[in-house]
């Protein structure tokens, strides 16, 4: 059996979600070595570092992997660079990295002085990479564009045939979903209908995914009259936003639950409640949330922008500026997803779907 080594420095949403995913779905003998998923600059800087000290504390026959897979917190160049003459490492083990994110088209509220330093980390990932995947098009495409840009502004060491190479030992693969509990929980009768239609928010609570946005929305629709129910989730941190500060004084009759559901039991059966589930991002690579959300039988309404057009059609997607007034508009006479329509959008992501392609990623040559 082949033996895979992964190497998570940010061990934590959607990472472990598709980590677990792919462990249960693609037969190998897997070690996994992770981090809690916080402090993520420091993880880019030193994960590397730490994940060589826990190998050198392998008994030197366990050290003898096929694969490494790596997240992109992992600063693949310096990792390899130091797995060199280690007793008993197989110099020919692939290493590999998914790409959930690139930190070239992460969209800060202000431009950090050091974002130069993570986005040139995730280039000579890339090139230090035996193969990357990308979880969308458009993640990869978004990276590359990207790079182009960068290297032109070293005027002085031209060429740098770097796009290329990477583009060709570079795949696409969406990450694998598992509607287990979800699909359990639309089984379900979805209880007694009150007319008002539930909204539902499943995304993290950071600027990056447009919640400003969504709540203003919201506001505007009350204040038309316009009768509606609220679902908040997702995970928090430390600071977030003020919008999710204020939101709960000023949607208290609409709200039927605010905050991070305790399980994947509750978060499904709150799915299960809505209607229709919304997505403001200004940064998204794939989406899993809104996939969720769909599969448990909510209309999705989404920017026409990011990752989403090549995920779903037109007649889900909004222009800027236009979700207000489509908001408004599904609330008025929502639609209502079919299982078979729920199927077609989802089942492609289906773990069942997916585990050959990751299989030929991990195990052979790209």
């Amino acid at each position: 059996m082949k033996r895979v080594l992964i190497l998570e420095p940010y061990y934590g949403g959607s990472h472990r979600l598709f980590l677990t995913g792919l462990q249960k779905s693609v037969d190998a003998d897997y070690t996994l070595l992770t981090l809690p998923p916080r402090k993520w600059k420091m993880r880019m800087q030193l994960s590397a570092f730490w994940f060589v000290q826990e190998i050198r504390k392998m008994a030197a026959e366990k050290r003898c992997f096929d694969t490494v897979l790596c997240s992109t917190f992992v600063d693949v160049a310096v990792l390899r660079s130091l797995l060199t003459g280690i007793s008993g490492w197989n110099p020919n083990a692939r290493i590999l990295t998914y790409f959930h994110e690139n930190q070239f088209e992460y969209p800060g509220r202000e431009m950090a002085p050091d974002v130069r330093q993570f986005a040139a980390i995730n280039l000579s990932t890339a090139m230090a990479s035996d193969s990357c995947a990308f979880n969308s098009r458009y993640n990869l495409e978004s990276f590359l564009t990207a790079i182009g840009k960068f290297l032109k502004k070293a005027s002085d060491m031209k060429p740098l045939e770097i796009v290329e190479g990477i583009r060709g030992k570079s795949v696409v693969l969406h990450p694998g979903m598992d509607y287990s509990s979800i699909d359990e929980a639309a089984a379900r009768p979805k209880g007694p209908e009150t007319g008002t239609p539930v909204l539902v928010w499943n995304h993290r609570w950071e600027h990056d995914k447009g919640p400003e946005l969504f709540f203003e929305a919201l506001y505007e629709m009350k204040k038309e009259g316009i009768a509606f129910q609220v679902i908040v989730m997702g995970e928090s941190f430390a600071n977030v936003p003020q919008c999710f500060v204020e939101a709960p004084s000023l949607l208290e009759d609409e709200i039927i639950h605010f905050g991070y559901a305790d399980n994947r039991e509750q978060y499904a059966a709150l799915l299960r409640q809505g209607d229709v589930i919304v997505s403001a991002a200004r940064h998204e690579f794939f989406g899993i949330s809104v996939l969720e959300g769909i599969r448990a039988g909510c209309y999705p309404l989404l920017p026409h922008a990011l990752s989403y057009p090549e995920l779903y059609p037109d007649d889900f997607l909004y222009q800027p500026g236009m979700l207000k007034s489509r908001l408004a508009a599904v609330l008025k006479d929502t639609p209502v997803l079919q299982k078979q329509s729920r199927r077609k959008l989802t089942d492609r992501f289906d773990w069942k779907q997916c585990a050959g392609r990751y299989s030929r990623w991990l195990f052979s040559d790209c």
